[in-house]
């Protein structure tokens, strides 16, 4: 069979029983995602434990929205009268190898990290939310903090099983299924092969990307269905590849009284990373990641009282606070660390990364300042991180107690763009305006070492709600401009301000692509309907 056509096989697994519930109870809790996207309905719920069972869903319901975690901050999981599809109940994971492990869709990041870190295996491309299941991140081609070192989900992706609208089912393998040098791909399923042609627009050439459809000449097949958002089928197994040692780390929680000084400090330490990487030097700074929050991000922190929970000194002063991920060879020990940072300042201090990591701190004048988590003390790790994490958690309680207490329209009003980091302060500067210039209470943070950060507005009135989306349309145009995408890492899902931001950034051709992708695969536009752009 030519390299750009697959055979797709019938579904294996026990096919029954399996029972849709309609109980308005049960489904009651399913109807809202993290997105608190508004009108949210469903028609059943079922949580098939086999792939069989996933097969006999698609075949007899006419509509289907396949949710995991629920975590969606774009409305991608919230059922518009589709049966939702649990992945929930496929949660096995498969002995783990030295470079790459089987897992199935419903297992969550926590209890695979869990279990890579029994065999001494590292998966690093996790988003930050632990509670994320698998097969989501693979459909969003998540990306988080650590993309700046190791890239997104899709570049860890080595194998897909997939389960299509009529029931047929893909096993992918990265690498086997290329598209012909015109542009398609050749499926050959029960009823017939069905030719599938690679959209023709353009992909921007940023560190993270989920927006619709991947494209490129001779594309793997495999990367299709990554970030696909449950349009294309349904992921029941993945097979992702595995870092052999996991490092230790090393986390610092930087507070900055002047922006421009902490965005220098960023600009030299991603120099320094990428240099360490390039040279291989034993001693030298490698990081995975540098987190931000803006001015108002930390009065959340203090208004909710994170910083007192957290045991987090924060300074009055503060306006910007950095939160760096260093690693450290594997075998560091919390007391070496300890001593190398309280020499840091001596002459005779020993040369190792961490020594050099504190005298950045230094000459930016904010060693004495700093919160750190040394390697294995992991209640503090959690601290810091819970400080982060908190951020976006104020926000969207806030936005759900608007919606509650002043519109039940109120619903999340947040942006997810990159840019090339040489741009960002720029765009920093964009933002500041923007929300300034409307009146509009925002907060800004997000993984400033890939130039890509989540603008959140904060509703006091639905009117809030309505210029939110106009001022995230304006600059998203802005980013698109500047060389960037208005749609990082989130997707698209259903918010009506981010399917506009696809069509700025391909154009209506461009998504009228996506759709004949769609058309191809599903028909009936049984799968997620709504989701990505509206059925037509």
């Amino acid at each position: 069979m030519p390299a750009f056509s697959l055979p797709a096989r019938a579904a294996r697994g026990d096919r029954g029983p399996l029972r849709i519930l309609r109980d308005g109870d049960v489904i009651a809790s399913y109807l809202e995602d993290a997105a608190h996207f508004p009108g949210g309905h469903a028609t059943g719920f079922v949580a098939p434990a086999t792939e069989a069972q996933v097969a006999e869903v698609l075949r007899t319901c006419s509509a289907v929205l396949p949710i995991g975690a629920q975590s969606s901050l774009t409305g991608g999981a919230t059922p518009m009268g589709e049966v939702l599809l649990s992945t929930a109940r496929l949660s096995r994971i498969e002995p783990i190898g030295d470079d790459r492990v089987r897992v199935q869709a419903g297992v969550t990041l926590a209890s695979l990290d869990e279990a890579l870190e029994e065999a001494g295996r590292y998966y690093p491309p996790a988003p930050t939310f632990t509670g994320a299941f698998v097969g989501g991140t693979i459909a969003t081609n998540a990306a988080g903090a650590a993309t700046f070192k190791y890239g997104t989900t899709r570049d860890w992706v080595q194998a897909l099983t997939v389960v299509l609208p009529g029931g047929d089912v893909l096993d992918v393998e990265r690498g086997a299924t290329r598209a012909h040098p015109d542009g398609y791909f050749d499926l050959h399923l029960a009823a017939g092969p069905v030719r599938v042609h690679v959209p023709r627009y353009r992909m921007p050439e940023v560190p993270k990307l989920s927006a619709g459809y991947f494209a490129a000449p001779e594309m793997d097949l495999i990367d299709l269905f990554i970030g696909s958002e449950g349009t294309l089928g349904i992921v029941t197994d993945v097979t992702l590849r595995l870092r052999p040692a996991r490092p230790a780390w090393c986390l610092a929680l930087v507070p900055f009284a002047d922006p421009a000084a902490a965005l220098a400090f960023v600009r030299r330490l991603r120099e320094t990373a990428i240099e360490t990487w390039r040279t291989g030097d034993p001693q030298g700074i490698d990081l995975s990641a540098i987190e931000h929050m803006d001015a108002r991000c930390l009065d959340l922190i203090r208004e909710d009282g994170l910083d007192r929970a957290s045991g987090v000194s924060l300074p009055d002063e503060a306006v910007i606070a950095l939160l760096v991920t260093l690693e450290l060879p594997p075998d560091t020990l919390s007391e070496q660390a300890f001593d190398e940072i309280g020499r840091a300042r001596e002459r005779d201090a020993p040369d190792t990364p961490l020594v050099r990591f504190c005298k950045m701190l230094d000459g930016a004048g904010v060693l004495d300042q700093i919160e750190v988590a040394l390697p294995g003390d992991r209640a503090r790790a959690a601290q810091l991180l819970a400080v982060r994490e908190g951020v976006p958690a104020a926000v969207n309680q806030r936005v759900g107690r608007a919606k509650q207490m002043c519109h039940p329209r109120i619903e999340k009003t947040a942006a997810d763009m990159i840019v090339p980091f040489d741009k960002f302060a720029q765009l920093l500067e964009l933002y500041d305006a923007e929300f300034r210039r409307r009146g509009l209470d925002a907060a800004v943070w997000g993984h400033i070492s890939d130039g890509n950060v989540h603008p959140n507005v904060i509703p006091r009135s639905l009117a809030d709600v309505e210029s939110g989306k106009a001022a995230i349309l304006e600059l998203g145009r802005t980013v698109i401009q500047l060389g960037g995408a208005p749609l990082a890492e989130h997707g698209v899902g259903r918010s009506r301000v981010k399917q506009q931001l696809l069509r700025e950034l391909y154009g209506r051709d461009g998504v009228e692509d996506m759709r004949r992708v769609k058309r191809a695969i599903d028909p009936e536009w049984k799968l997620a309907p709504g989701v990505l752009f509206d059925v037509v």
